[in-house]
């Protein structure tokens, strides 16, 4: 890179990487002039944006936050901006966050926050398949409960929902008719873990359960927890929250006209078919697998894990006693699907030996039966399948979840390494003594 020597933030003649993109993030106090200032200095270091995208910060003292991805900048660009914006002294302006050859990715879990206000494929109308989508009465239930996502913030308390008796009715015809079929289809994880949760968070035919309450009960058992979603998010906003143990659930019930069918995910596909299985520990620990391979990786990557995370938790099937159970949430929560998965139809599906480098490149239907499911042995065997296939992926670095802090840290310095090593001799210290006292 060649500076200017008489403007040592100007940027001359350089080298360009065709390859690299620059993900960062800045805040800055709302006023006039304020967002065009850091845009025009970008400029003078010749860094191109290739995606700009607000959203109200979460961070005390800042109005908003933009992210912001520079493609193929010069070398050393992005630390000379950071340094221009620091030295200026500008005051509203504040950049927070910049990762080479990476996208961003949140590290706290208060960093979820950001994605409240940018949701994929939701607006005050709905699709046109949608049951509801001629219904103002239930568009207008829909816009106000989605109002509580949109002001939810991580730590916070989620407000309960008062739900309609219509709400209530079809809550309760979805919630009968899948569980006479559980016994029988679904894997022995649910049959432990769902009456656990009518026992103790408020499970029950007749109305349905809040979330906070399912929340509580969840991070009692195995540390993850709910948070309210106005709709679909993106594949890498879903799956970074994974890393976190945190779940984004829907608080609003299907369109009544069809109980047994929805277009999308809401509270019964979430709380029926997702949360019960995140009470099992070997689950839980597999999910996680999946949203700590997903932080920082390409879109490309992130694509193959969505489909990874299609095959299994929405769509995965699993090999008990020499019997196939399902334990997908898609499937847990489809009447028709769970009867067909096992062999109940006409049409015979392909049943496939689970391998996350095949099921992450198969394709796929969204609307009809899947042509073909992948079987586990076990989830602790699928963990490790995923685990090692995450280390395929183009990241230049580890992440580990930090259960003390909840955060993430990134493993790339002999600091990080060593802070994990110390955790990892402290916690065999700890099974020693428990194997002695066990022992003698």
């Amino acid at each position: 890179m060649n500076i200017d020597t008489h403007n040592p933030y100007k940027v001359s003649t350089g080298i360009v990487n065709p390859d690299k993109k620059i993900s960062v993030i800045f805040s800055i106090k709302d006023g006039v002039g304020n967002l065009s200032t850091v845009l025009n200095i970008a400029r003078d270091f010749n860094l191109n944006m290739g995606r700009i995208e607000s959203r109200p910060s979460s961070k005390k003292g800042w109005d908003f936050d933009f992210f912001v991805d520079f493609i193929n900048p010069v070398d050393g660009a992005v630390e000379l901006l950071s340094k221009k914006l620091v030295e200026t002294k500008l005051g509203q302006i504040n950049l927070i966050a910049g990762s080479t050859g990476i996208c961003w990715f949140p590290r706290k879990m208060r960093d979820l926050d950001l994605y409240t206000l940018k949701q994929l494929e939701y607006s005050d109308e709905l699709a046109t398949n949608h049951p509801g989508f001629t219904d103002p009465v239930y568009k207008e239930r829909r816009r106000i409960i989605v109002q509580i996502a949109k002001s939810y913030k991580t730590g916070h308390p989620i407000p309960t929902v008062e739900y309609s008796d219509s709400e209530k009715q079809t809550w309760k015809t979805v919630y009968t008719k899948l569980r006479q079929l559980y016994a029988t289809h679904a894997c022995q994880a649910v049959n432990k873990y769902l009456p656990l949760f009518e026992t103790n968070c408020g499970y029950n035919p007749e109305e349905p359960a809040q979330l906070q309450q399912v929340s509580e009960y969840l991070h009692d058992l195995t540390g993850w927890r709910l948070r309210p979603v106005m709709g679909l998010l993106t594949s890498r906003e879903f799956l970074n929250a994974f890393a976190f143990r945190v779940f984004h659930a829907t608080q609003y019930v299907r369109h009544p006209s069809e109980p047994m069918y929805t277009p999308e995910p809401d509270m019964c596909h979430d709380l029926i078919g997702h949360v019960p299985l995140f009470a099992d520990p070997e689950f839980a620990e597999f999910s996680q697998e999946i949203g700590l391979a997903s932080l920082g990786v390409s879109d490309k990557n992130i694509n193959r894990l969505a489909t990874l995370y299609w095959f299994t938790v929405e769509f995965g099937i699993c090999k008990e006693a020499n019997q196939l159970r399902a334990y997908g949430a898609g499937l847990l929560s489809s009447f028709g699907e769970l009867e067909y998965c096992l062999g109940g139809g006409t049409e015979k599906p392909e049943y496939i030996p689970f391998d996350p480098h095949v099921a992450s490149e198969t394709e796929y239907p969204i609307t009809k039966y899947q042509p073909k499911y992948f079987v586990t042995d076990s989830f602790e065997t699928a963990k490790e399948q995923v685990r090692a296939f995450a280390r395929t992926l183009d990241r230049p670095f580890t992440v580990r979840y930090n259960p003390l802090n909840e955060n993430i840290d990134i493993l790339d310095k002999k600091e990080s390494l060593l802070v994990l090593s110390h955790s990892i001799q402290s916690d065999l210290k700890t099974l020693t003594e428990a194997i002695d006292k066990i022992l003698h």
